[in-house]
């Protein structure tokens, strides 16, 4: 049975190209750099047994590239969803949206919650 070991928040943006993937990629970035799950080589379990879901949110999902997405996770099985979230800031002075995007990423790992006990 899988169970989520971890979840780390992001944001990013592009302020002056309207590139919500761009966005995307920074916040995918931006969570990534906030974690670091040793218990891979503490425990011996293969970065592949993991799975990553990472949730995208901008005010335009279907503008994002999946793919491109995709391959900015360095581990596991990813899988990444846009939806709608994150912020378009428009500067009417200059005629210019500012996007920002943020990102959630959970990874999931297969453990037998029979093999661990909790010690005080």
């Amino acid at each position: 049975m899988e169970h989520r070991i971890i979840l780390e928040m992001g944001t990013g943006n592009d302020l002056y190209g309207l590139d919500y993937t761009k966005a995307a990629k920074r916040a995918i970035q931006d969570a990534l750099h906030h974690s670091s799950i040793v218990m891979f080589k503490s425990l011996n379990i293969p970065h592949e047994e993991m799975r990553v879901q990472v949730t995208i949110g901008v005010q335009h999902p279907e503008r994002l590239d999946i793919e491109a997405l995709t391959s900015e996770l360095p581990r596991g099985r990813a899988q990444v969803t846009g939806v709608l979230g994150g912020l378009d800031v428009h500067d009417p002075d200059n005629d210019q949206t500012h996007v920002i995007a943020t990102a959630a990423i959970e990874a999931f790992v297969p453990i037998d919650a029979t093999k661990w006990k909790l010690s005080r």
